[in-house]
């Protein structure tokens, strides 16, 4: 380094190395968010406008800055000009940052640190029957089964099944039970925009001589039989013989007790004659 660039860089505040807006050398490829998984969190993360970043040099004597990456997706650093932030990693940015400082002639080996302090650009979106829908930032590789726990899992009322539309327009309907208990197939990585929607989920109802009354989910091929069951059973007085189902405002006869019920099915229990 020459000495005038040396009492330069003495003179000049870590202000003047502060990130702003501007574009240097060519723009990285963002990559695939799903190929990031081996890396560490905050190396998986692909950087995004609205994210904002902690800029610190090694040696330098100020304090680090914190910048925000603007709409175009850029930062500008006042002794190199111009970066590209978006569509770059953590690692990736300070590689580029070094190398332009390096090459500026600023350092011989500059050291730089880049914090992400607020993760903004990438989120997915969770809807339905959640305990907290609302949008949950990816700052790390997350699997459907990751979201739904950070989201407060799924509700008493919410349905087995959880709908996941991709930015690109493709739809999943996958199982809660999957999700929670499968591979990777079952349990897919979510990508930045995508929608996650847990429906409400399809119920019956069933009253009279049974020990918990109420509305209960319904599960593929629930059948009489099982619905009781679900209801705590029978009381002393219940009769599975005086079972019936009501469908759209009447009564199914002969209905058996292996038979399936269907959404929004009313089941009736009478009592026994003794």
């Amino acid at each position: 380094m020459t000495s005038a660039i040396a009492k330069r860089i003495r003179m000049m505040p870590l202000a003047a190395l502060s990130i702003m807006i501007g574009t240097v050398g060519p723009v990285a490829t963002e990559p695939a968010f799903a190929q990031a998984v081996s890396l560490s969190p905050v190396e998986a993360y692909v950087l995004g406008p609205g994210d904002i970043v902690e800029i610190a040099v090694a040696g330098d004597a100020q304090s680090a800055n914190r910048v925000q990456i603007q709409a175009d997706g850029t930062i500008q650093l006042a002794l190199i000009g111009s970066v590209q932030a978006a569509g770059n990693t953590v690692l990736s940015l300070r590689d580029k940052i070094s190398g332009a400082l390096k090459s500026g002639g600023f350092f011989t080996n500059p050291a730089v640190n880049i914090t992400i302090v607020n993760y903004a650009s990438r989120y997915v979106v969770v809807l339905g029957e959640v305990g907290q829908p609302g949008t949950v930032p990816l700052d790390r590789a997350y699997r459907v089964s990751d979201i739904l726990s950070r989201v407060g899992g799924v509700k008493s009322g919410g349905a087995k099944v959880l709908k996941l539309r991709r930015a690109t327009g493709e739809e999943l309907t996958l199982g809660i039970n999957q999700i929670a208990t499968g591979g990777s197939d079952e349990d897919p990585l979510v990508q930045p925009g995508d929608k996650l929607f847990v429906p409400s989920a399809q119920t019956f109802y069933i009253s009279g001589q049974v020990n918990r009354p109420g509305t209960y989910p319904l599960d593929a091929d629930l059948t009489l039989r099982k619905a009781l069951a679900v209801a705590g059973g029978l009381t002393q007085l219940g009769s599975a013989k005086k079972a019936k189902v009501i469908r759209d405002g009447k009564e199914l006869p002969n209905f058996s007790l292996d038979a399936p019920l269907e959404l929004g099915d009313v089941v009736e229990v009478g009592e026994r004659f003794f």
